[in-house]
């Protein structure tokens, strides 16, 4: 299947979903929350998942009231000839308020790509919010990208309100790993954005340093990325 296909089979499925996600959001309070979306190119920290192209992507998450939740989120990826053609991520996590200033948030994500079941991992990820601007991020995973080595990654980044209603952000990020599989690397990234009711678009500058491109190729060069994403 070519990758124009594969994008439209996503791209379908997404849309299809869209009716249904919707529907269930409309009674008030809803603990359903979604999105549709579309970028240039995907990024996982800094490393092109879609050979530098376009994709669709859609996430669904249920939330109780106590904070906990679970979810699903999926693109289109393209890692060469054969599968995968799709990553589809399953999560579960739980939030809540430190204090008034502080939130905290741990996440278990289940990375998996039908078709390349061998490529599957779980990650934790843990994130501490504070004053709704500045978000500091801790993950690790035992077992990244299915190599039995563990992995870690620290960020940090933030939001800020600009005139006529546009965001300004910026993070920096730090990937380590043990035994060899990659070499750790930095990477970063700045952005502005802006709401259109329940639409968001934005606009980003990401890159990487040496190793990034050391361990990816030219799939971590610095890039130019197009957002856009429907969410409620």
């Amino acid at each position: 299947m070519t990758y124009s296909k594969r994008l439209a089979a996503v791209a379908c499925a997404a849309l299809l979903s869209v009716p249904f996600m919707a529907s269930a959001d409309d009674a008030a309070e809803s603990p359903i929350s979604w999105e549709v979306g579309a970028v240039s190119d995907y990024l996982f920290r800094a490393a092109s998942q879609t050979d530098e192209k376009p994709t669709v992507q859609a996430g669904l998450t249920w939330t109780s009231p106590v904070g906990l939740y679970v979810g699903t989120w999926g693109s289109g990826v393209d890692f060469g000839p054969g599968d995968p053609d799709v990553e589809v991520d399953f999560f579960v996590g739980y939030g809540f308020d430190v204090s008034e200033q502080v939130n905290f948030d741990v996440l278990l994500n289940r990375y998996t790509y039908p078709g390349a079941s061998e490529l599957a991992y779980n990650e934790l990820v843990t994130t501490t919010t504070i004053a709704e601007t500045w978000k500091v991020n801790v993950s690790y995973s035992n077992d990244v990208w299915n190599s039995g080595t563990d992995g870690w990654y620290y960020g940090i980044g933030g939001e800020w309100g600009l005139p006529n209603e546009f965001s300004l952000s910026a993070n920096v990020g730090r990937s380590t790993f043990e035994n060899g599989v990659a070499e750790d690397y930095t990477d970063w990234g700045v952005g502005v954005s802006r709401g259109f009711g329940i639409a968001n678009v934005s606009l980003g500058y990401y890159g990487a340093d040496g190793n990034g491109r050391d361990n990816f190729g030219k799939l971590a060069d610095n890039r130019v990325v197009l957002a856009v994403k429907i969410a409620r």
